[in-house]
């Protein structure tokens, strides 16, 4: 049954689509332009049983479900992909340690009816879960949140750390480099790490993200660890240059990190993981990096009237923004930021003054039918400004745009 009215401001709701029931997607979503002039978009599953859904999106007012693939085990979720030119690379996670099939699966996607695994590599072993988000942009190096089979963590909570693989030939993807928060790991000198008091959701890597304008650093968003940049200029040896963390006092779980380079800012998001604004505040920071060495916190995007959302069911809080990928199918922009919300939908901020953002436009949807809440995960931005923004429960895609 729906409970709630559809809420929009400064846009136009185009078209949704269920995905014919398995609309449960996680934070993987890119657009691939074929050969033959259309456009495939693609996305990743939160959860079993569905791997991959491929939709035709070249008419955005009818988008057309193409392909639907199952995932190997019921343990598994594929959450994250990238995508260069044909080629596609897929995250895969386990729900406990020591479980099969983990790791990164390649995928020659030149044929868009029939996607094809060509090459894998596993990061299962006895304490990991394998890989939960992935990087890709260049073409020849990926950069992981993931275990390994050698990798024993102090503590099971901090089992992902940042792994540089070389996929130059992608039939045959390799390690290349790791870095991990010191005193993460077993047998490491340095001290282990302060858990959080409250809301300890670990110090692992939750994503990495490389840039063309720099492309000798990652900006590491590190759950309880918050913000590291590091260097990789030498990828078989990174090394951290500064390291800024809100946790404690504030929650932790930092999720997504976006430098803006033209502008020396970097824009960070924690994730709202309880139901109710339980764990809030779950903020997205807006951090001054002209010193790359003393990143500086400068505000913080404001939040719609929490009182209003703690009272609505699900998650509230921040999640995901659009991570301006490169490309030629992705939209750039150094002054809105598109974000998700869970249940306070998608919303998007313009920060020409960095000092005093202004929320300019957000979509909130009906709750789907059968679907307990609102769980709006992520946004994929394209060069004409197209959203389309995924639920992790159940509601689907939705495409939209601004009419700012």
């Amino acid at each position: 049954m729906t409970t709630q009215t559809q809420e929009i401001k400064n846009m136009r709701l185009i078209s949704h689509h269920d995905l014919n029931g398995f609309g449960n997607i996680g934070e993987g979503i890119h657009l691939q332009q074929t050969k033959d002039g259309r456009r495939i978009l693609y996305l990743a599953h939160e959860s079993a049983p569905k791997d991959i859904t491929s939709v035709d999106v070249t008419d955005i007012a009818n988008p057309k479900l193409m392909v639907q693939t199952d995932l190997a085990y019921d343990h598994l979720r594929s959450n994250s992909l990238s995508i260069v030119d044909d080629v596609m690379l897929v995250a895969y996670q386990s729900k406990d340690p020591g479980q099969p099939g983990t790791g990164m699966g390649v995928y020659d996607i030149s044929n868009v009816e029939e996607p094809k695994r060509i090459g894998f590599l596993d990061t299962s072993g006895p304490y990991s879960r394998g890989c939960h988000c992935l990087w890709w942009v260049d073409g020849d190096y990926a950069h992981l949140s993931t275990g390994a089979s050698d990798f024993q963590p102090r503590n099971q909570k901090d089992d992902q750390f940042y792994m540089i693989v070389d996929v130059k030939d992608p039939t045959n993807p390799k390690e290349a480099g790791r870095w991990w928060f010191p005193g993460t790991k077993e047998g490491d000198s340095a001290a282990p790490m302060q858990r959080h008091p409250q809301f300890d959701a670990g110090h692992r890597l939750h994503n990495a993200n490389v840039y063309p304008q720099r492309p000798d650093r990652a900006y590491c968003a590190y759950m309880d660890s918050g913000v590291a940049i590091v260097d990789i200029s030498d990828i078989s040896n990174p090394s951290m240059i500064s390291h800024i963390n809100y946790a404690p006092p504030f929650p932790g779980f930092t999720h997504t990190v976006l430098p803006l380079f033209s502008r020396d800012l970097m824009v960070v998001t924690q994730e709202a993981v309880r139901q109710n604004g339980e764990d809030y505040p779950k903020l997205v920071w807006l951090m001054d990096i002209r010193d790359e060495k003393n990143p500086v916190i400068i505000s913080t995007l404001p939040m719609p009237d929490t009182n209003d959302f703690f009272n609505r069911p699900g998650r509230f809080g921040a999640h995901n923004v659009y991570e301006n990928q490169p490309g030629p199918t992705c939209f750039q922009s150094d002054t809105l930021v598109f974000g998700t919300y869970f249940n306070a939908g998608v919303r998007v901020h313009d920060i020409s003054n960095p000092f005093q953002p202004e929320e300019v436009a957000y979509f909130v949807p009906e709750i789907p039918d059968g679907a307990p809440s609102n769980g709006i995960n992520d946004v994929y931005v394209d060069e004409n400004g197209i959203m389309y923004v995924v639920d992790r429960l159940k509601g689907g895609l939705y495409i939209l745009e601004l009419t700012l």
